[in-house]
């Protein structure tokens, strides 16, 4: 997991409380009420209010200070984290303490996320432009959503000791997982992400198992971290904006619903315990379809690293490894492995 290529899931083990912390919406009991004795399902809610709906939690957190445990739970994997955000005006600060596997401590001050690693005496400073958060809510497209997800209300249900307005996103296609969300009736504060799987059955959860809202903001608590540096080795990826075309490739046919949304040219190797040579350089192209991501990476073959092609998953997130040439694809996303095979299907180089 000290690669790169895999920050998508990595950063989701360990960052996921900061996609939660993202969004916010206003109190959703007119969208989402409780289900009639005897009812299945409510009645689908039109494709305004699906917009609205998403454009009202995708600002979550920017009002409220909370903290609590974030627990995310995959392929019989459980992790979790401890989370505290403060809000100061228009400011936003966050620490979030990794309680399982390697120690990791991630400090927010508005878009400046510092990661450190105490062990490796490694700190990784980035833009949160530059880091993919999950769910993707609202990345791309956000006015084309209802054309590939249908909203349904599924009632509320209590967790983490509050009330929470429960709602479903059901894909009309094949191409991406479904989405129960449920949000504090209260505050509008997400509490619960599941992904869905084709079945609707539940393939990844996200929730908090407990919170409190409404603390006492600390921002210095996030902010004298960020600033003890010394002794850390401090990692900097230097980013550079790319375009794929005059990289020589291109999607001969793109994927329905996702549009591209970022594309850089970054170090193969940033992160701890990572020994590839730092001088390589990996095209990242991110396509959303404005609730999911899929991010592809493209490097050199090389026949010492690269020696086998597969498609793995582990939970929602699916990984596809393989090589396009003299080049090295994978393509990594929360959405099913055909959705990766058409992407890298699609891609094609040719020398500029």
């Amino acid at each position: 997991m000290a690669s790169c290529l895999n920050l998508p899931l990595q950063r989701r083990r360990l960052l996921c409380a900061t996609a939660v912390a993202g969004w916010q919406s206003m109190p959703l009991l007119a969208l989402a009420s409780p289900a009639p004795a005897g009812s299945q399902a409510l009645p689908p809610v039109d494709a305004l209010d699906l917009r609205s709906w998403l454009v009202r939690i995708h600002g979550a957190a920017s009002q409220q200070s909370f903290q609590g445990t974030f627990v995310v739970s995959a392929a019989g994997v459980v992790s979790s984290a401890r989370i505290a955000h403060f809000c100061v005006g228009s400011n936003q600060f966050e620490h979030i303490e990794s309680l399982d596997g390697l120690a990791r401590h991630v400090y927010r001050h508005n878009d400046t996320v510092y990661t450190f690693w105490p062990t490796a005496r490694s700190v990784l400073i980035e833009e949160r432009s530059q880091i993919a958060t999950f769910p993707a809510l609202l990345q791309a497209g956000d006015s084309r959503i209802d054309s590939f997800y249908a909203l349904r209300a599924d009632g509320v249900e209590r967790m983490a000791g509050r009330d929470a307005a429960v709602l479903q996103l059901r894909p009309k296609d094949k191409l991406r997982f479904g989405l129960r969300l449920a949000a504090d009736q209260a505050t509008g504060l997400l509490l619960r992400v599941e992904m869905l799987g084709e079945h609707a059955e539940v393939i990844e959860s996200s929730a908090f198992s407990d919170l409190t809202i409404g603390i006492k903001p600390r921002p210095n608590s996030v902010l004298l971290p960020m600033r003890r540096l010394d002794g850390y080795r401090v990692l900097r990826p230097a980013l550079a904006p790319a375009k794929l075309e005059p990289e020589g490739w291109s999607l001969r046919q793109g994927v329905p619903g996702f549009e591209q949304v970022s594309c850089v040219k970054r170090p193969l190797s940033n992160l701890p315990g990572d020994d590839r040579d730092p001088a390589v350089e990996v095209l990242q192209t991110i396509y959303s379809d404005g609730l999911t991501h899929v991010s592809l990476f493209i490097e050199p073959y090389d026949p010492t690293r690269h020696r086998r092609q597969m498609l793995t998953a582990i939970g929602a997130t699916h990984t596809l490894m393989l090589r396009q040439g003299e080049w090295w694809l994978t393509a990594v996303g929360d959405v099913p492995g055909a959705t990766l095979r058409q992407f890298a299907g699609a891609l094609e180089y040719k020398k500029p």
